[in-house]
Parts: structure tokens; sequence; C-alpha cells
């Protein structure tokens, strides 16, 4: 492999494997699957002079003593040092505090961080200065223009950062999780880490070795599981999604005098969209979501009906590029973080957060869309998280590895759990109330399920109770056609039947909401108002999108399209209302 197979690396391999007065570096100690990776040039290009120099406007220059670190693991990077002399070891290290060298020396021409310094998040590895250093730092504001105003460079920076987080992730860097494999707390604190794109280990506290000594020397109790030792040192005992991203520092800072042009609430789809257009247009923009980026399409294992992508694409990668789109435009998204209430009986508009937080902003975006219907038959509550799962993702699918698995649901999201489960379970049992899959599920993937050879479709069939002792363990059904009962061996259940928006946290504000809980927005609202905005809500500055919204079409196509359009919307409505305060000020 020469340099001219990496136009993008500014450098040639010989040139990477010698320091600048010419002595080898030290890589008998690095990481293999750095040197080993075949995108290496990618991930770590050396910058030219000239691309330094374009640099020089978005940053400060540092000096910084041998010995020293730039950042550790666990502590707030002040931001992303592009290395002018000196020398610089990068150590990943996990929250048992086992390392590995990830860069034996980085030098001249190199640069630190990953994608999460797009919002100045916490630091995954540590950075000690070899020699007496000098850098150039990009705090995240001076990155995320930098990449808006260097096209060429930003995106060369941009693919480096991403690549670096996915490597992260194989490393298992960050937080070390200890508890049964099965637990369910333990379950939702892997999936909100994944699908948030934070690296981590998770250890089997009955069959890992290292976890069954660490359990044992710190003699837990049963409550206490799962246990979560974060970068920092810090042990938390059977913490919930909130805590253990405050440990981890992901926890987002708001300027509470700050008045934004607009706050969307929910970063699925249509949220995600919504956020890459308001900052790209140029407005204060806040984002909200309370677990993930992605919403339901984030859980997705392949889409492949979205326009673009011909071969597919998962809904979780689908969801991280818009999201670190969004922040690349200067997007403020807050993640967890579960909006409470919203107040509209005075302006600025008023967010309110679970945390008792509040944000002013002069509109407001209802992305909230919704959530798998939780179904009515006895025995459902009991098995949540003990073999009832709302979504199928790679941690799910492991638990189920080898097993019978049931699906209960007829539309996409039903079809891609059973494409996805039927490569690793035994057998899977689709359950529908239909006759067919034909109108309610799209036609490629009805094809796709009804040739997979574990597959059995059930029409005319639906639950009647759950059961089992610790874990769910069989499953009884009525048969709609013979009106006969019978059940089945089953230990993992996957629902995905119908939908329930969103609302409930729009009752302080009075927006007008459908029988179903669905928002009405522009024509569909009966109040006698002629609105000329079409995805506004009856309150003035609210809108909706996506499945939270009355008649929305229930597509990520269709979610993304509204994401955009509402924005143009939005800047109608704040023109209009800066008319108003000038005729009102003119006036007076």
């Amino acid at each position: 492999m020469n340099s001219d197979s990496h136009p993008d690396s500014g450098a040639s391999p010989r040139d990477d494997e010698f320091s600048s007065n010419g002595a080898p570096n030290d890589l008998s100690s690095e990481d293999p699957s750095v040197r080993g990776n075949p995108r290496y040039y990618q991930l770590y290009p050396t910058l030219t002079d000239a691309d330094i120099d374009r640099m020089r406007r978005f940053g400060t220059m540092r000096r910084c003593p041998a010995g020293d670190y730039l950042y550790r693991a666990g502590s707030v990077s002040p931001g992303m040092f592009v290395f002018l002399s000196g020398a610089v070891r990068v150590i990943g290290r996990d929250g048992l505090g086992r390392e590995r060298v990830v860069r034996a020396r980085m030098q001249r021409g190199e640069f630190s961080s990953d994608i999460g310094q797009l919002s100045g998040k916490t630091a995954l590895v540590d950075a000690r200065v070899l020699e007496d250093l000098e850098a150039l730092v990009l705090p995240a504001e001076g990155l995320r223009a930098l990449m808006v105003a260097e096209a060429e460079l930003g995106e060369r920076l941009t693919r480096a950062l991403i690549l670096r987080r996915v490597a992260a992730i194989e490393r298992g860097d960050g937080p070390v999780l200890v508890g049964a494999s099965d637990n369910p707390r333990m379950v939702s604190l892997c999936n909100f880490l994944r699908r948030n794109g934070h690296p981590h280990v998770a250890l089997d506290a009955q069959h890992d070795p290292e976890a069954v000594a660490f359990v044992e020397r710190l003699a837990p109790g049963l409550d206490d599981f799962p246990l979560v030792i974060c970068p920092n040192g810090a042990l938390l005992r059977n913490p919930d999604e909130l805590q253990l991203a405050s440990c981890l520092g992901l926890m987002p800072e708001f300027d509470p005098a700050h008045v934004y042009d607009v706050v969307i609430v929910g970063a699925g789809p249509s949220g995600l969209a919504a956020a890459v257009y308001a900052a790209s247009e140029g407005l204060s923009a806040a984002a909200f979501d309370c677990r993930a980026p992605g919403g339901q399409a984030g859980t997705s294992a392949r889409i492949e009906n979205y326009l673009g992508f011909p071969t597919g694409i998962s809904g979780q990668a689908l969801a991280g590029r818009a999201f670190h789109q969004a922040q690349k435009f200067g997007a403020h998204i807050g993640i967890p973080c579960e909006v409470k209430a919203l107040h509209c009986s005075k302006r600025p508009l008023a967010v309110e957060l679970a945390d008792g937080r509040h944000i002013m902003t002069r509109s407001v975006v209802i992305a909230s869309g919704a959530e798998y219907r939780r179904p009515f038959f006895d025995g459902l509550a009991q098995f949540e998280g003990h073999g009832v799962y709302y979504w199928a993702t790679p941690i799910e699918a492991k638990l189920c590895r080898n097993e019978p698995v049931l699906v209960v649901g007829g539309g996409n999201s039903a079809g891609q759990a059973v494409v996805f489960l039927a490569s690793f379970a035994a057998h899977v049992h689709l359950f529908i109330r239909a006759a067919s899959l034909d109108l309610s599920m799209s036609r490629y993937l009805n094809e796709r399920v009804m040739s997979l050879p574990n597959v059995t479709l059930h029409p005319r069939v639906e639950i009647t109770a759950l059961e089992g002792s610790e874990r769910l363990e069989q499953i009884r059904y009525r048969c709609r056609i013979s009106e006969t009962e019978a059940s089945i061996l089953c230990r993992n259940l996957f629902i995905f039947m119908g939908a329930e928006p969103n609302t409930g946290w729009l009752r302080s504000c009075g927006v007008s909401l459908d029988r179903k809980g669905f928002v009405l927005t522009g024509a569909d609202i009966d109040d006698g108002v002629i609105r000329q905005l079409p995805l506004q809500t009856s309150v003035d500055g609210v809108f909706a999108i996506g499945d939270a919204r009355a008649g929305s079409t229930k597509r990520v196509a269709a979610a993304v399209g509204e994401g955009a359009a509402v924005i143009a919307q939005i800047h109608q409505f704040l023109s209009a209302q800066r008319q108003f305060s000038k005729a009102n000020a003119t006036h007076t």
C-alpha cells in the first residue's frame, strides 16, 4: 500500500514510522487493531502545513511540558489538539483501569479527539505528553465552525473523528458493566450506551472470570446489580440511565438566559432533520430526547426503502449520521433529557425538563413520536424485560440465540425484526391478527419474511396470556379461524403492535389532540381559525411533525421531509413575529 491509495493522508507510510528526529517510533506496544486497521490512514491522517494554516483562526496556541496530560479518560477535553511540535502518547483505559496503548506516538501534523469533541463531551482516552508540546487547540465551537467554513478539510476531520469513535467502541474503552446478561436493567443500560454510540464493556457476572473475581472482591448484594465502573473509577450500583449518563459526563448544560429560535422535542428522524435544517439555516436550535437519537427507527436493523441507500442502512447508523450532522451545524442536543411539560401562557415559550430546568424558546417543534402499544393480556407487566421486548437489537438477539422467538405485529417494524432475528433464533413465529401481510407490510419485506426457512406466519391469531416463573416460559394464544386455544413454549416475545403517541407532556399547554392523542395541525383543527402554516398546531408557535402528528405517514422519508418543511414554516412564523413587534414598537 502506498500513499497514493490515501490521498487525504498527507504523508507516506514511511513518514509515519519515524519521529521528527529520525528515530523509529515505539510501536511495539501499540494496539495492533490500530496499525492493522484497513482504514488506518483515514483514522490518523497527517495534516499539511497548508491545512494547519487554514485552521489557525479557529483555535489558540498552547504549550505543554513533557509528562503532562492534555486530558484524561472521563474528564472534559479542552478541545481538539493539532500538534505542531513535540509528541503525545494516547492510552485507552476502561473502568477497571486496564490500559492499552492506542497510539504510541503522535506528532506534528496529527490531531487528537474523536467525534464526541463536537459537543465537548468527556474524553475516552488519556493523552500524555512525551516531549515538550506546542499545539493549536480548537474548542468545540471552533471545530464546528471549521467544519462548516472549510468543507474539504472538515470532511477529512469528520471522517477521522467518526472512525476513531468506532475504533473505541471495538476496543471497549469506557465504562464496564457487570451483571447477568439477561438482567433487565443490564439490558437497558447496554442498549442506552449502544444507541448513543458510547464505548463500553459488558461482563457476565456469572460466567466471565474477571467479572466473577471482581464480584467476589466487592461482595455486592443482589439489589446492587448491575454494577457500573466509570472511567474515572466511580462505582455505580444498579444505576438508571440518567445516573449513568451523569457519571460519564453526557448530561448537557444549557444557558438559562438564552432564548432559542426553536426547541425540538424528540430526536427521531423528523426531529433530527428539523435540527439539521434549523441549525444549517442559522436558527438557534436545541433538540431534546429522553433516550437516544433515532427514535423507533433507531432500533431498526436495516432500512432498505429509504432514498439513497440501495443496500440499506441500519436505523442506528442513519440516526448517528444525522446526530453528528446537526451538531456540526451548531444545534444543541440534550440526550438524555426528558421533557416534562410545555408552558404556553407567556412569550417566550418555556420547555420544562424533568430535572426542573426551563428552556426558553420562540417556537417549539413536537417530534416526540410514538411508542409501541402495550397490549392487554395476562402476565405482560411481569415479564417486561424478562422475555418481553419492544425492539430487536443485537443485545436482545444475543439473549435468544438458537432459541425460538415470537414476534407480534404485521407492520414494517415487525418485518424488520423478523428478518433480523431469523439470523440468530432457532425459529421465528410471527403472529398477526389479519389474514395476511399484504395490506400492512411493504412488499419487499413481506416477500423476504415469507422466503425465510425458519419463519412461520400465524394469521388471525392473538395472544391471551403469558406464563412462567422468574422469566417468560410459555405463551397462550387463540386462533380466531378455528376459535381454539393453544400454547407455545417460548422464552422471547417481541411486540410491535400499533403505536401510542408521546404527547402526555402537552397537557400543560392545551395543544389540540385527536381522540387517540395525536397532535392536530393545520386544516385538521376544527376551531374556525384559518391557519396558513400546515404543520402549526392550535397554539401559535407550536408545530408538530413525524409520528406524533395526526395523519402523518409512518415512514422515515416522510418524517425527514416534515422535519425540513417545518423549518421553512418556522422561518415564516418568526418573520411575522418580528414584523408584528416592529409595528407595535412604531405604534407605541
